[in-house]
């Protein structure tokens, strides 16, 4: 018999092997259920077209289908409607075979319930896949606006400090506002208060910061010759390969900010980052920020330096709120209905 070292290399490696089917046969499973549901979404579509089906033929499909698989859920009235809304929103099953399959069918509801703008869908369907979204963190992305928070024009100097493409890359990470809904705090919260609740709370800041960040340390010490200084945070990107030197201001920007952010931006390349590390990237968050005054600060700073708006609470405009139910509610109706 193998020793206890080697079975337990050998048991390690099994039980990656079964996860990793598992999660292969999890993936085979969704992919042909959302291609089924668009099959059928489309059948119900050209039907009503070519053969003058009425609402009606949606409630005797359902019961027919129901009767003849018992055993399978998702052939509600409601999910029928489902299916044809999406058939109807993609028409070309190459979308579907390629990236929605990728994706759960809750997902998929969640997208063309919320999203009416196809370019808008397609950008969050790409960074659902990319990030790996749960159906509850992709609400919460559309709810929070992420699309024009990412592809608004931001204040930074990227271009001039950076080479291309890792200028562009890093331009892509960041977002105007960042929304700090989690913190239970005024507006006129200090910025040790703001702090204190961001790592209280680093889950859902990490989630706000974006994919690839990894949390270092908050007051993350600096020291020279003869004195001592402490970055607010301190993150590492891993895609990026950079530190990530975020100042937080509880007030309107001042142009001094981003000069203390350089001397820190150089403290860190110089005592932190290897040579293996791309430049560090400073982001300045603020309460507010005359964006002429923002640029005009970064024009002749010789390091990477961005500047956003940060709010602590933000109500949800209404016409982003949409009558899309809880993830708990889309179960349980799909699950009563059958």
């Amino acid at each position: 018999m193998a020793n206890i070292a080697e079975y337990t290399s050998i048991f390690s490696d099994l039980k990656e092997r079964i996860l990793s089917s598992q999660q292969k046969a999890i993936y085979a499973v969704n992919k042909e259920l959302v291609l089924l549901y668009w099959d059928i979404g489309n059948i119900i579509l050209k039907n009503q077209s070519k053969q003058g089906w009425g609402a009606k033929i949606i409630d005797t499909l359902s019961d027919d289908l129901k009767k003849t698989f018992p055993r399978m859920k998702g052939f509600s009235v409601r999910n029928l409607k489902y299916m044809r809304q999406f058939a109807s929103t993609y028409s070309e099953i190459s979308i579907v075979q390629e990236l929605l399959a990728q994706l759960s069918w809750y997902h998929n509801l969640t997208l063309i319930q919320k999203l009416k703008d196809d370019d808008v869908r397609t950008w969050y369907i790409y960074k659902t896949i990319e990030n790996g979204w749960s159906q509850s963190v992709l609400v919460h992305q559309i709810e929070s606006d992420l699309y024009a928070r990412s592809t608004n024009k931001k204040i930074t100097n990227f271009t001039n400090t950076l080479a291309s493409p890792h200028s562009e890359l890093v331009q892509e990470t960041l977002k105007d506002p960042y929304l700090f809904d989690f913190i239970l705090l005024s507006e006129k919260a200090k910025e040790k208060d703001i702090e204190e609740q961001l790592v209280k709370h680093i889950t859902k800041f990490l989630l706000e910061l974006g994919s690839g960040f990894a949390f270092v340390g908050n007051q993350y010490k600096i020291e020279t010759e003869n004195k001592e200084y402490y970055i607010d945070l301190l993150f590492y990107h891993l895609k990026l390969k950079c530190y990530f030197v975020i100042e937080l201001k509880n007030v309107e920007f001042k142009p001094e900010f981003a000069g203390k952010l350089n001397f820190y931006l150089s403290a860190v390349d110089d005592l932190v980052k290897s040579e293996t590390d791309n430049p560090t990237i400073g982001l300045i968050l603020c309460k507010s920020k005359d964006k002429i005054e923002a640029e005009y600060s970064l024009r002749d700073i010789n390091k990477p330096i961005g500047i956003s708006e940060y709010q602590i609470t933000k109500s949800i405009p209404n016409e982003l709120k949409s009558n899309l139910p809880s993830i708990k509610e889309i179960e349980e109706q799909l699950e009563n209905d059958n």
